[in-house]
C-alpha cells in the first residue's frame, strides 16, 4: 500500500451528521448499546492533516483502503471471524493509520459497521489521530472505574460514522493487562454486543514485548503492516515465528515509494 503522505482534493466540509439505520445493524440488542454513547463530528482537514483520508471517495488514496477493505471482509465473511488485529513488527510502520483508515472504509459500506479499538496501550495513538479526547477509554473499564459505553465514542464522519473505544493512558503494566482477566472479559462482551460488527484492534508493535502475543489467542485474524526503509527481512521472519497458529489475513506493504501512475 503506497505511502498517504502526499496532499490531495478532500471534502471541504461534511454534510450534517446523522447517525442512520443499517439493517441487521441496528436491532433492538445493538441500539440499545450504543445509545448511551456520546456522538462526536469529526473534522476533515484534522484527517487530512494526519494522513486519514478513506473517509473521501474522490480522494485516488483512499481506493488502496477500500481494496484491503474488500480483500479483508471477504477472508473474514468466509470464515465467519469477527474480529481482526492489525499490528506490524516495529514502531513506525504506519499500523495505527493503517487500522483507521480500514475501519472509516469498513463503514462506508451499507450493512456494515466498525468497531475499533485501541490496544496498544504502551503508546495510544487513535484519540489524538481522530481528535475525540478521552477522559475515560480503554484502562478505565479494565481497572472497573468506567463502563464499556461510557469509554466508547460514535465518531461520526459525515453520513457515517465508527465506534471507538481508544484508551486514555499508558499503564507501565501494560503485558499484564493485556493477558489479564479483566481484559478477555472486555472482548468477550464486544463480541457479544457487536456481534454483528467488524471489530479492528489496534495492538502494539510485535517485536516490542509480549503485549501482542497474550492477545493472538483470542482474536479471530491479524493483518501485519510493514514498511519500505522501516522493516528488515529478519523482523518479518521474526514475525512469522510469532504469527504460526494465528490466521493472517493480509501482509500490508507501506511506505512504497511514489511512482506515476499512469491510468489516473
Amino acid at each position: 500500500m503506497q505511502q498517504v503522505s502526499q496532499q490531495s482534493e478532500h471534502m471541504e466540509d461534511f454534510p450534517p451528521a446523522q447517525p442512520h439505520a443499517r439493517p441487521g445493524l441496528d436491532g433492538p440488542g445493538v441500539g440499545s448499546v450504543l445509545a448511551p454513547i456520546r456522538p462526536i463530528e469529526l473534522n476533515a482537514a484534522r484527517l487530512e492533516s494526519r494522513r486519514i483520508i478513506s473517509y473521501d471517495v474522490a480522494d485516488q488514496r483512499s481506493k488502496s483502503f477500500d481494496v484491503l477493505r474488500t480483500q479483508v471482509l471477504q477472508e473474514m465473511d468466509r470464515k465467519q471471524w469477527q474480529v481482526l488485529a492489525v499490528t506490524s513488527p516495529t514502531a513506525g510502520c504506519g499500523k495505527t493509520l493503517t487500522a483507521i483508515n480500514l475501519a472509516i472504509s469498513i463503514a462506508r459500506q451499507p450493512e456494515r459497521a466498525a468497531l475499533l479499538v485501541d490496544m496498544d496501550l504502551r503508546k495510544p495513538q487513535v484519540s489524538r489521530r481522530l481528535g475525540i479526547g478521552c477522559e475515560n477509554g480503554l484502562v478505565g473499564v479494565l481497572e472497573g472505574q468506567s463502563s464499556l459505553a461510557a469509554a466508547m465514542v460514535r465518531a461520526l464522519i459525515g453520513r457515517h460514522e465508527v465506534l471507538v473505544l481508544p484508551a486514555e493512558t499508558t499503564p507501565s503494566d501494560s503485558s499484564e493487562w493485556m493477558a489479564s482477566r479483566a481484559m478477555r472479559e472486555v472482548l468477550q462482551a464486544i463480541k457479544r454486543d457487536f456481534r454483528p460488527w467488524t471489530v479492528i484492534l489496534d495492538l502494539p508493535p510485535m517485536l516490542l514485548g509480549d503485549d501482542v502475543l497474550a492477545i493472538l489467542p483470542l482474536v479471530d485474524c491479524a493483518l501485519l503492516v510493514i514498511a519500505v526503509g522501516t522493516t528488515t527481512v529478519s523482523e518479518v521472519e521474526e514475525c512469522n515465528r510469532y504469527l504460526q497458529s494465528t490466521n493472517v489475513v493480509r501482509v500490508v506493504v507501506n511506505k512504497v515509494p511514489d511512482w506515476n501512475n499512469r491510468y489516473y
